[in-house]
């Protein structure tokens, strides 16, 4: 539990910042450990106040780590930011595998209410998707579903809905390249995700990302319709094949209408907890972020792992200046030794497009109080939890290990999560500072609030709220109560995003080359 005497808190002994947990006024008289300081300046919740004097160039710590070094000489009880400070560059020790810690006690016995599919794996949602190869199919997609989500599915209670999985490429790139196949493994993991029942392919027909290739490169079998041979009706349907949109919506609504009862077929049961694949995400951070809801869900994310499931962490840009916390924990040299592959991967990339990491945070961001893309990678790094580092995944790979893992994505929201769910995510937990409304079908999205004011503004797209840590209770029961929120969701408690019927837009494919 955080001391809540002071309106400023020490994060950690080495630190020469406190972060402002309650705005202080100018002139203000604050007590943090063992200084005692005046404020120069107003300090708003979630930004940085000075605790002693720091020279131009010298370093300004956090979480007791360089988060960036000083432009200028600040006097203590001065705010620290973006017109003070500036990340500068790190020297940072790997030590990979120095610190793996021990695996936590095994906590057995407990399930959750999911779909058990045919083939073994475990959804937490039961929806029918609709794949658009290419942008040229999206809208006729979007038609089908929209037929179905409107009437059509009153009588299927079982069914969650129908979800157009559109996007805006597809096209206009090296066949068999590395977008293309990005591409298709993205649509492969949506395809073959559990939550996903049944699916149809559409595509146009002339376009380079085909839906055989799809269908072929990934072994993605035809559907069984229910009085049709055993090879099933086609997967893909091409729109120029059908003879048009019209011919297409109608053609893919007959076989969709015939899928609705087998679909509809399937009831919850108890499922072991450890089948449980969690994404982790924040979007719209603010100072508050890595002090309360990412912390906290970092114990979730332990304690699911204890329970034998699967905690994934991505967003490589926004661990960066924090990754030698993470290879430390690296079960074996080749983990961390990945994770430091897509690091270096990630510095060369931007520096084909003459762009910084550091340009990372947002105006939000800013606003909120986080000044460099260090101090932000050290708070989100927080949602790892403490366990070891068990796997290093491409983007939208399969994510086939147990306890924590993670996944190699940008750092922009729609685009990491739809990476985490092709990758088998089957929850998704959402930690936000300045108030994101995000949702991403057919996974549901849990939103944590970093802060109360946020929270109770935006009381209708938050699940839970973190901030109050900032009011007494601790990060392990904020932690333990968003476990017991994701069994819940995974459980079929609809979540705010899903109340609010968002996720249909949010599906959005990485596209990491040129448009040719």
């Amino acid at each position: 539990m955080l001391n809540l005497d002071s309106p400023a808190l020490l994060l950690h002994p080495d630190d020469n910042v406190a972060y402002v947990r309650q705005t202080i006024p100018a002139g203000m008289q604050v007590r943090v450990g063992r200084y005692e300081i005046k404020a120069q300046e107003i300090v708003e919740q979630g930004h940085k106040i000075a605790l002693l004097a720091i020279s131009a160039q010298q370093p300004i710590r956090r979480y007791g780590q360089v988060i960036g070094y000083a432009t200028e000489t600040i006097g203590p009880g001065e705010w620290v930011h973006r017109h003070n400070m500036e990340p500068g560059a790190l020297t940072l020790d790997y030590a990979i595998s120095s610190e793996v810690p021990p695996d936590p006690e095994p906590i057995l016995g407990r399930t959750f209410q999911g779909f058990r599919r045919a083939d073994g794996r475990a959804a937490t949602r039961n929806y029918i998707g609709i794949v658009s190869t290419v942008n040229c199919s999206a809208a006729t997609s979007k038609m089908i579903a929209e037929r179905f989500n409107k009437d059509l599915l009153r009588d299927f209670p079982n069914i969650d809905g129908v979800v157009p999985l559109v996007h805006k490429g597809g096209c206009a790139f090296d066949y068999d390249g590395t977008e293309h196949r990005l591409l298709a493994r993205t649509l492969a993991g949506f395809c073959r995700h559990p939550n996903i029942g049944a699916y149809l392919i559409v595509g146009l027909g002339c376009e380079t990302s085909q839906g055989a290739y799809l269908q072929d490169r990934f072994n993605l079998v035809q559907l069984k319709v229910p009085g049709e041979p055993e090879a099933g009706r086609p997967l893909v349907i091409n729109m120029q094949e059908q003879g048009g949109i019209a011919k297409t919506v109608e053609y893919a609504s007959g076989l969709l209408k015939d899928m609705l009862p087998e679909a509809n077929k399937v009831r919850r049961e108890p499922i072991p907890v450890s089948e449980i694949i969690l994404g982790t995400n924040c979007g719209g951070s603010d100072g508050n972020s890595g002090v309360t809801c990412n912390p906290a869900l970092g114990i979730a994310s332990d304690l699911l792992v204890a329970h034998g499931g699967t905690s994934i962490l991505a967003e490589t840009p926004e661990i960066y200046g924090a990754e030698h916390l993470l290879t430390r924990r690296a079960r074996t040299v080749a983990v961390g030794e990945k994770l430091l592959e897509r690091v270096r991967w990630w510095e060369d990339y931007c520096r084909k497009f003459n762009v910084t990491i550091d340009n990372n945070p947002s105006v939000g961001n800013k606003k909120g109080g986080l000044t460099t893309i260090y101090e932000k990678s050290l708070g989100a790094i927080a949602k790892a939890g403490y366990t070891s580092l068990n796997a290093v995944y491409e983007y939208a790979e399969q994510v086939t290990a147990k306890g924590f893992v993670f996944m190699d994505t940008p750092g922009f929201d729609p685009v990491s999560v739809t990476g985490l769910v092709a990758g088998g995510a089957n929850v998704v937990v959402f930690t936000t500072g300045r108030g994101s409304c995000f949702g991403c079908k057919p996974a549901p999205s849990i939103k944590v609030a970093s802060n109360t004011p946020m929270y109770e503004r935006m009381i209708a797209d938050m699940d839970i709220n973190a901030g109050g840590i900032l009011e007494g209770a601790s990060v392990e029961q904020i932690g333990r109560e968003i476990f017991e929120k994701i069994i819940a969701v995974a459980s079929g408690e609809e979540t705010k995003s899903e109340a609010q019927g968002i996720g249909d837009e949010e599906f959005a494919p990485w596209i990491i080359g040129p448009i040719l």
